[in-house]
């Protein structure tokens, strides 16, 4: 017999080569693509999945934050002994924060460093917010967005700050309507509720300026009309400073109302110049289209 020896691989006919650089008979390597929707969007799955992991870390950030407003706690209690403290030197009565309940003080404290978490971490969960919403919004809409959150959160910041410092008023007021030979023994979750209420309340207050210049941007408000009502907003202005701060303390009441009062007419100077500025563009227009 004989013996058929094959060709050495070298010497072997080269595979014919496609157009697209790939041998005849071999599979085309494709790339793996997100799927999209038919319009380049995001699908209904997808965003889920994006809202999840943004939750998760604006979450993971509280969590930081919390650990670091226990820390805190103790800090934060010293400053709020303060005000019963002045109370008692003042009013000649014993003045106490109490902790009625056997876990209480745990209560309060985990209360305490929730707060603090929220407020320290508000920049990484604003940004996580502000992550998931930006490639939804417009050109315009983004500017309005940058512009509402750089005014109203250190305007909230320093209403908070102003609030800190008139709560201590406040409680000396309150308590000052006890019949002189009694004892204040207040609980300190209570308390701990109507010195945030407080805080929050007048830092609010301060962003109220900045929604009137959103609405007037959102062409829903004019300066004309902001200002036809400003006998009705200092009125409301000086009602709220003056619940806000002891009768006797005058000057505490002004300090409050004259910031208030301020970039009230603040709104009402920029919704006057966004006025003008969108006549101006409607003359503009009506010129062009008359050409």
């Amino acid at each position: 017999m004989t013996r058929i020896e094959r060709a050495p691989r070298s010497a072997r006919a080269p595979k014919a080569m496609t157009p697209g650089g790939t041998t005849a008979g071999s599979k085309p390597k494709t790339k793996t693509k997100t799927p999209k929707a038919k319009d380049g969007r995001m699908s209904l799955g997808a965003h889920l999945v994006e809202l999840r992991k943004r939750l998760f870390l604006a979450a993971l950030g509280v969590v930081v934050g919390m650990i670091l407003g226990w820390i805190a706690s103790d800090w934060v209690l010293n400053a709020l002994r303060v005000p019963i403290e002045q109370l008692a030197a003042e009013q000649g009565r014993v003045a106490s924060l109490n902790f009625t309940d056997i876990s209480s003080a745990f209560d309060l404290r985990l209360q305490i460093a929730f707060t603090v978490g929220v407020v320290i971490s508000s920049p990484f969960w604003l940004y996580q917010i502000w992550a998931f919403l930006m490639p939804g919004l417009k050109r315009k809409e983004k500017q309005y967005a940058v512009g509402f959150v750089l005014s109203a959160v250190p305007l909230f910041l320093l209403g908070c700050v102003a609030g800190w410092l008139v709560m201590p008023h406040m409680v000396v007021l309150l308590t000052g309507f006890a019949p002189q030979d009694t004892t204040a023994l207040i609980s300190a979750r209570t308390y701990y509720d109507f010195v945030l209420k407080l805080v929050l309340a007048i830092g609010i207050a301060f962003v109220l300026p900045v929604f009137l210049v959103l609405l007037n941007f959102a062409g829903v408000l004019s300066a004309k009309a902001i200002l036809k009502s400003w006998r009705i907003a200092i009125l409301a202005i000086t009602l709220f400073t003056a619940i806000a701060t002891p009768a006797a303390d005058v000057m505490s009441m002004f300090l409050l109302a004259i910031p208030m009062v301020l970039l009230y007419f603040g709104a009402a100077g920029i919704a006057f110049l966004n006025d003008r500025r969108r006549a101006k563009r409607a003359i503009d227009l009506d010129a062009e289209l008359a050409v």
